[in-house]
């Protein structure tokens, strides 16, 4: 008799084990070469207001209060108190998209890594991190939690979600209107950190979105295959299409190129207009090493 087929449900045990192993890397990086740029990152500006003090050179002319420097006639600024805690609000957008790979990696894993990343960042600085992943046939929302183990086994749930099926796919969260833009609106505190993680097709700006970005600090996380940046030059090769769930024979012809830019084009257009701050958006190919990737990102907007 053949030995049984192994079972392609996930487990808990294989998730934990690659954050345990990542988890090193992400203490390493936040105590000897992040120092303060995670914390000043993403605190950015989600404080409390204290008082208006003068302005002095050097102060951030974002807090200058204008009301207060014309009643005067000299310049006044706001000054904020930091928040004791941030609130780190993780929303996966899992669609069938991100099941695509050239490589020996898919964007779905690269991503759930990203995700997995900055969830141990969290634990790491002792901040309260929660997530909503987002799937065609719904969604899973986890409360913000502290501590390293409950976000741990957060994490670990999250990593070790099954891949959507693509009968299940709606066609409907392609608007973005799959995401519970209320919902997150209660589960997270104002100020909260917003780290958004998808394929980002070209699409219109979901409904909520506008409310969002001006209660929480949102930020986008996307991951890009090297196909999608370039497709591969000579001749004519197959591709695997994780919507249609077919195989695709492209002829690399100049049609096909051009429609690829103009795909290009347009996806980078919409991601442009849901995250105008160029330090609020993150890109990582499935061949980057991610945590490299996360500390630039936080360096760049600490330095800026």
């Amino acid at each position: 008799m053949p030995p049984p087929l192994p079972s392609t449900e996930p487990t808990v045990a294989s998730p934990l084990a690659l954050l345990r192993k990542l988890e090193w890397r992400v203490r390493h990086a936040v105590e000897n070469v992040l120092s303060g740029e995670y914390r000043s990152a993403f605190r950015g500006r989600g404080m409390e207001f204290d008082q208006v003090v003068k302005y002095e050179f050097g102060d951030d002319v974002r807090d200058i209060d204008w009301n207060v420097t014309a009643r005067l006639g000299e310049p006044y600024r706001k000054k904020f108190v930091e928040e004791r805690e941030v609130t780190v609000m993780i929303v996966l957008e899992d669609t069938p998209s991100l099941q695509f790979g050239s490589g020996a990696q898919s964007k779905r894993e690269a991503l759930l890594e990203l995700a997995g990343l900055v969830m141990l960042l969290g634990a790491v600085n002792r901040d309260r991190v929660g997530f909503v992943h987002v799937k065609p046939d719904g969604y899973t929302l986890r409360e913000p939690v502290r501590g390293r183990g409950p976000i741990l086994h957060a994490a670990a749930s999250l990593l070790g979600a099954a891949t959507p099926s693509l009968s299940t796919f709606n066609a409907q969260l392609s608007t973005g209107s799959g995401i519970p833009w209320r919902l997150l609106a209660r589960a997270a505190p104002k100020h909260s950190v917003l780290i958004w993680l998808s394929d980002f097709p070209p699409r219109i700006e979901p409904e909520g979105w506008a409310v969002m970005r001006k209660r929480y600090q949102p930020m986008g996380f996307r991951v890009d295959d090297p196909w999608e940046r370039a497709l591969p030059e000579g001749e004519a090769f197959a591709a695997y299409d994780p919507v249609n769930g077919r195989l695709v024979t492209l002829e690399n012809s100049s049609a096909e190129r051009a429609a690829h830019a103009r795909w290009r084009e347009e996806r980078e257009t919409c991601w442009r207009n849901l995250f105008p701050d160029t330090f609020a958006r993150l890109v990582v190919g499935t061949d980057e090493d991610r945590l490299d990737a996360l500390v630039r990102f936080f360096r760049a907007r600490q330095s800026r």
